[in-house]
């Protein structure tokens, strides 16, 4: 009798606690849709999307957000074409090349990468890697590319943890009967036990993309903050996360609800991202 209660009680403990997850998105869903919806009918919903020029302060004010829609897809583009292919290297070389003693360093390092504050990371992009973009390419520094590759830096551990993960999950009998078949270890790892982890490596890459596209206080010290149309890798842009926070602090009324409608186009990215990557998951089983 005792274990049955036991049980019960656990079982709504756990209904609670899902219930909360739920009821929490759930809200957030509500704050965002409530504000935002309705200013983009008053703004017009495709002046507000498709609108080149945000300027608030203007008379009567501006409020196009596709400079940074643009800025957002941009950075989140590049820090994706940097850092996956590092990460993945990175977590077969972890999973099956790393002798024991380097791994007991090179674990707690990736892992440390994670924990690290997104303004830490902002002052090293400042410091280092601004005035080497600036001296090798020119302009001032701060620019899509900067962006893209200190996020890139940035979305490494959740790539490398999760690919490894998947890599590690695949049954020996894969890489060793490819190497019965008389292929290499190398192609035994691409071509036989990668495949096998792609599911989980895609997860990795998901979770990693989630990361770039809302990241905030990084972006805003690196990547110029021009709410302009994107002129090229090595200027300035504003992307929709650092547009919030920059001007939310001082905006009100229709000011105000813009940024939160802001804030919906961005969940509706985050919730495509999901879906194409639940899409790709089906086709692959």
């Amino acid at each position: 009798m005792k274990q049955s209660a036991k049980e019960k009680l656990m079982e709504i403990i756990f209904l609670v606690a899902a219930l909360a997850s739920i009821i929490s998105v759930a809200l957030i869903c509500l704050f965002l849709f409530v504000n935002g919806i309705p200013a983009m009918a008053k703004i017009g919903f495709f002046d507000f999307i498709l609108g080149k020029n945000w300027s608030p302060s203007d008379v009567p004010p501006e409020y196009g957000i596709f400079p940074m829609i643009l800025g957002s897809i941009y950075i989140t583009a590049g820090a994706t074409i940097l850092g996956v292919p590092i990460g993945v290297l990175t977590a077969v070389f972890m999973a099956k090349y790393c002798p024991k003693p380097a791994y007991k360093i090179l674990k707690p390092a990736v892992e440390l990468l994670a924990g690290i504050p997104s303004v830490v990371y902002g002052f090293f992009g400042i410091v280092v890697i601004v005035p080497i973009i600036r001296e090798v390419f020119g302009g001032n520094g701060s620019s899509i590319l900067t962006a893209s590759i200190l996020l890139g830096i940035m979305i490494l551990p959740t790539i490398v943890g999760i690919s490894e993960a998947a890599i590690r999950a695949v049954p020996s009998s894969y890489y060793e009967g490819s190497l019965a078949l008389g292929a290499t270890h190398e192609r035994s790892m691409f071509f036989a036990v990668l495949p096998a982890a792609k599911s989980g490596i895609l997860a990795g890459v998901v979770l990693g993309i989630g990361r770039a596209i809302g990241e905030t206080m990084a972006v805003i010290m690196v990547a110029g903050n021009q709410a302009r149309m994107p002129g090229g890798i090595l200027k300035g842009v504003r992307t929709l996360t650092a547009n919030i926070v920059i001007e939310m602090g001082y905006a009100a009324d229709l000011h105000r609800e813009a940024l939160i409608a802001t804030g919906v186009v961005l969940f509706v990215f985050i919730l495509l991202i999901n879906f194409t990557f639940s899409i790709l998951k089906r086709r692959m089983k």
